[in-house]
């Protein structure tokens, strides 16, 4: 059985600009696109992507992005399961962190899923105290 991975903003932010931890990302894809992994993303979290490209870069930017993004092998969770809102709602309620982190967390639990990031700041207290796998790309 693959690997379940949910990734989060900052981990496609960090391949998308090439930053540390754009190595870990690239081999979670390759072994996305044999088939060893699954790579996942809920679509709020690919809007806080798209956003900041939007924001940072403009409305071009963030459409190119989008067009490569759709060729990657990451498949895109749309929309939020009673269980992934219930989860979610738990992880915010419990820790201080952004609503589309909490759906990350909320995805890896309800798929027994790791979730990779580069965000210690919202979950290193998380990691602690709950049974999420990380996978920390730096």
């Amino acid at each position: 059985m693959a690997d379940v991975i949910i990734m989060d903003a900052c981990s496609l932010l960090a391949f998308i600009y090439n930053e540390d931890g754009a190595d870990i990302v690239k081999g979670i894809l390759k072994q996305a696109e044999v088939g060893d992994s699954v790579a996942l993303i809920n679509k709020v979290n690919l809007y806080e992507v798209y956003y900041d490209l939007e924001r940072s870069s403009g409305k071009q930017q963030a459409e190119e992005f989008y067009d490569t993004f759709l060729k990657l092998p990451i498949e895109v969770i749309n929309g939020i399961s009673d269980e992934v809102m219930r989860e979610a709602s738990r992880m915010k309620a419990t820790y201080r962190m952004s609503l589309a982190d909490s759906i990350a967390l909320g995805e890896a639990l309800t798929r027994n899923a790791a979730v990779l990031t580069a965000d210690h700041h919202e979950f290193g207290i998380v990691e602690q105290n709950e049974s999420i796998a990380f996978i920390w790309i730096r």
